[in-house]
């Protein structure tokens, strides 16, 4: 969808702020460009817009040669979210969200159904925000107007720079979940310029790490933290990006433990029966449609009628797929030895212990040292 060919931006005092640039970005993919102050990446994203027009070399979006197509024109099939947002200060966010839209020719009916479908689509009720003013809104939810805004013509690619730098680390996080939510729903190709290493790691189907002017590594981010391709990627990342790979690692079904189950309506004694059949101390609790219910302790059903009389409720569970970050996350927030694993139906699929991440984590680790190996031999 977007490619780069040996894209080089130099200014006339002889500064060069991207130097013979060549990678691409497959339709529907989200690409983070990550790096220091000064490296490159909002040049880079600049030049796809057409703000900044490359020195040398060819940028490529849908197999067309943006050189040669009018600026503005290109602009209004081209999303942008910027860090400051840009909202019209006079005009309501059902307004702004309808902004380009009108500009494209739509009817101002078109336009303004379009705009509450997106604001509802990122969160925010039109018939409560709609007739709303910038200034009336928190940081956070300026941001996701500006989302909202950036796909209200249905473009198919967004550019994205820095578009949670300026709310706090809790609101931050939140607005990435939702972003990612979103993308799933919407799979635009998507260019994001961050310098945060983690929201890199966290957004990027693939990322692209800057040195000064030139990508330095290409690749997934599990791959970027797993085998860094120089000494300045491997520094760039961190010391600590074993733990990273916490968050682009998901959960499989080989990394569940099967402990003993037993139902609500089960009698004491046969639960207690099949718990010292398998010498556990304890056993996960399902009701009678096979919902999760929560756990039972082993010397806990020594009397009562049925399991439901000691049955604990669990809190601590993930849907299958969900990053060991997470699971790790929920193990300290619930104070849990282990976390249920539910799949997309909700049915109890195993669950994830302290020794179960562990060794998830050191397999994940493995897996891109053996990629590695195979790629240089």
């Amino acid at each position: 969808m977007i490619r780069f060919e040996h894209v080089t931006k130099r200014y006339p005092d002889g500064t060069t702020a991207v130097d013979d640039l060549s990678f691409e970005v497959a339709e529907g993919e989200l690409v983070t460009l990550v790096g220091p102050s000064g490296c490159g990446k909002t040049t880079t994203m600049k030049m796809v817009n057409r703000l900044i027009d490359p020195t040398e070399g060819r940028i490529l979006v849908d197999g067309e040669d943006i050189a040669g197509v009018d600026p503005v024109k290109l602009r209004r099939r081209i999303g942008y979210v910027i860090q400051q947002v840009g909202l019209f200060p006079h005009k309501t966010v059902l307004e702004n969200t309808a902004t380009v839209p009108q500009l494209l020719g739509w009817s101002r009916r078109k336009a303004r159904e379009r705009a509450a479908e997106l604001l509802d689509l990122v969160g925010l009720d039109p018939a409560v925000h709609g007739d709303r003013y910038p200034d009336q809104l928190s940081g956070g939810q300026r941001q996701r107007v500006g989302v909202a805004r950036a796909l209200a013509a249905d473009p198919p690619v967004l550019l994205m720079d820095e578009p949670f730098g300026a709310v706090d680390p809790v609101v931050r996080e939140h607005l990435q979940s939702e972003f990612l939510r979103l993308q799933r729903q919407v799979r635009k190709t998507v260019l994001f310029v961050t310098h945060d290493i983690e929201e890199a790691v966290r957004l990027g189907d693939r990322m692209a790490v800057y040195g000064a002017g030139r990508v330095e590594q290409f690749d997934t981010p599990a791959t970027v933290l797993g085998a860094p391709a120089s000494p300045y990627v491997a520094d760039f990342v961190g010391s600590d990006r074993g733990l990273k790979r916490l968050s682009v690692t998901a959960i499989g079904q080989d990394d569940l433990e099967q402990p003993p189950v037993v139902r609500l309506d089960d009698a004491v004694e046969a639960a207690a029966e099949r718990l010292a059949a398998q010498d556990a101390r304890w056993a996960v609790v399902l009701d009678a449609g096979g919902a999760l219910h929560g756990w039972v302790a082993r010397e806990a059903l020594a009397d009562g009628a049925a399991v439901r009389d000691h049955a604990r409720r669990m809190e601590a569970w993930l849907p299958l797929g969900a990053s060991l970050k997470q699971a790790f996350s929920v193990m300290l927030q619930h104070d849990a030895g282990w976390v249920a694993v539910l799949d997309d139906d909700e049915r109890f699929r195993g669950v994830l212990t302290p020794a179960g991440l562990h060794e998830a984590l050191r397999r994940s680790v493995s897996g891109v040292e053996q990629l590695e190996s195979v790629a240089g031999s």
